[in-house]
């Protein structure tokens, strides 16, 4: 069975929902796995989150998801929609990362999650209504209690399963999800990583590198 993360173990989700769900794993072939599954809860503990960005769920090929939304395994080919998310970086900042492995956000306070944590080979959203989506309203409202947080939603999905979360206080930035059928309908152009960086920067915090190793 997967580790749950210490600094998020009282969530109600692991008493409640997540025996049910490892149960239900127990007898498949899933991705990303049970090493995996958390990674974005370990990477990120609540009191170092400062940007949410939420994701469906996990890359449905073999050796690609690495438990992060959005992020890759480092000798994964870029997916069209990371592949969008880089070029409007390049137009924002300047630079993108030289993979797709975005661990390298998480461990500067992104937390990158998905609605839902796990998949099957090949069938994408497969357990989008396993109760999943419970914990990510709840991690996000244990990281709120931290510190304002700076949301950047990406399309409908992630608007709708965090709606009536952010709080005045909270950065709330929302687009077109970045995939080629809808980024040219808002998302290009958002400089969303920019506006981050002025928000966090406006309230005397340390900005994130999104581009670390500057490729």
């Amino acid at each position: 069975m997967a580790t749950v993360p210490q600094a998020w173990a009282d969530l109600a989700f692991f008493h409640d929902d997540w025996p049910k769900i490892a149960a239900r794993l127990a007898d498949q072939d899933w991705l990303p796995g049970a090493d995996r599954v958390f990674a974005a809860l370990a990477l990120t503990p609540p009191d170092a989150a400062r940007v949410v960005l939420l994701g469906q769920d996990p890359y449905p090929t073999p050796g690609h998801a690495n438990g992060l939304a959005f992020s890759v395994t480092p000798d994964t080919a870029l997916p069209r929609s990371l592949k969008n998310i880089y070029a409007e970086m390049r137009d924002d900042l300047g630079a993108a990362p030289p993979n797709g492995d975005l661990a390298h956000w998480a461990r500067q306070g992104v937390l990158l999650l998905n609605t839902s944590l796990s998949v099957l080979p090949g069938q994408a959203g497969v357990h989008a209504k396993w109760g999943w989506d419970r914990l990510a309203r709840q991690a996000v409202a244990r990281a709120q209690a931290q510190r304002p947080l700076a949301f950047i939603l990406w399309g409908g999905h992630a608007q709708k399963a965090l709606a009536g979360l952010p709080r005045d206080c909270d950065l709330v930035i929302e687009s077109a999800h970045p995939s080629p059928l809808s980024a040219r309908r808002g998302f290009f152009g958002s400089r969303p990583f920019s506006r981050v960086n002025d928000w966090l920067t406006a309230r005397g915090e340390a900005e994130i590198d999104w581009t670390a190793g500057k490729g």
